[in-house]
């Protein structure tokens, strides 16, 4: 990479990012797959499948970004540029607002 070399500590809460990146990708994996394998008569099977399915997909898309977003931001302290902008998070939290919300729902008119 071209540059200077920037001070540890932001390449290291840099890293620390990607990582978080990773771990959220992990949990909403996981997340997924526990709404998949959710008893029948908890939600419509339909909804449960569309529930895991985003989850699922919101997982992939973390772990493919994670590591470009780290090598733009690292580029950007090497060359002392604004940090590009965390232009997915609102899509994460939108798409985990969703599905929470939906999944209360359900449980609430299930009772």
């Amino acid at each position: 990479m071209d540059g200077h070399e920037p001070d540890p500590r932001f390449t290291l809460a840099n890293e620390r990012t990607y990582l978080t990146w990773l771990s959220t990708s992990l949990a909403l994996s996981a997340g997924g797959i526990a709404m998949a394998v959710v008893p029948e008569g908890v939600f419509v099977p339909w909804v449960r499948t569309l529930l895991a399915l985003v989850l699922v997909s919101l997982s992939a898309v973390s772990a493919a970004t994670a590591y470009p977003r780290w090598r733009h931001i690292q580029r950007a302290l090497r060359r002392g540029d604004p940090l590009p902008p965390p232009a997915l998070a609102p899509v994460f939290g939108y798409g985990v607002a969703a599905v929470a919300v939906v999944a209360l729902l359900l449980i609430l008119l299930g009772r």
